[in-house]
């Protein structure tokens, strides 16, 4: 049976095979060889894909990325397409839908909605639940930086605490776009958010969301 990583994974390769390899994203200096790049690198290469956590890896991790980024772009795509090696915890579906559907799900965005004509996709209501779950569960860790305080709310009135703090901004949409504000898409993501001012301005601003 499908899952929703599995889902997303081809919906993002279809999407960056249709952008060619040098089409704008919202990760700021990467084009879409560069993200198709990295998610190679994080399924595949796990001696430097640490390096995106822990600084001391961080010149090894450029190093591979670089690596991959020179291979042939259809090459890439095959590989996520194809998805991680054989003996890669990711082969396993439980890890895979932990940590996945929200990686694809995001990064198809970011090539999406780097394009000003791009529209909403229509997301079915059970994907929106699983998206909250796994947004639940990591909200503290992606707001733990916030410069205020930060409550996540649905439109039907569920909420999660980001970060602790004052004053308090919460903002408000469907899981599916709370999770791109806090993995640092504030502008792409489709909220509305409610606070003081000069708060809402600065949590706008801020480039500290996200892992």
């Amino acid at each position: 049976m499908s899952t929703f990583a599995k889902r997303e994974r081809l919906l993002f390769a279809d999407l960056l095979e249709t952008a060619g390899p040098d089409a704008e994203t919202l990760c700021v200096g990467w084009r879409t060889r560069d993200l198709a790049a990295h998610v190679v690198v994080r399924e595949r290469r796990p001696d430097a894909a640490g390096g995106a956590l822990i600084k001391p890896l961080a010149p090894r991790l450029e190093k591979v990325m670089e690596e991959y980024a020179a291979k042939p772009y259809e090459e890439l795509i095959q590989l996520i397409r194809t998805g991680p090696p054989r003996f890669s915890p990711f082969q396993l579906k439980q890890i895979d839908e932990a940590t996945n559907t929200v990686e694809f799900y995001v990064h198809t965005e970011d090539v999406r909605r780097a394009h000003p004509d791009w529209t909403p996709r229509e997301l079915d209501p059970v994907f929106q639940d699983a998206l909250w779950s796994r947004l639940e569960r990591t909200a503290r860790l992606l707001g733990r930086r916030s410069p205020t305080g930060l409550v996540l709310r649905r439109p039907d009135g569920q909420t999660a605490v980001a970060h602790r703090g004052s004053p308090v901004v919460t903002v408000t949409g469907e899981p599916s776009e709370l999770l791109l504000f806090v993995f640092g898409r504030q502008n792409a993501a489709k909220v509305e958010l409610e606070g003081e001012e000069n708060a809402i301005a600065k949590l706008h601003e801020s480039k500290q969301l996200g892992i």
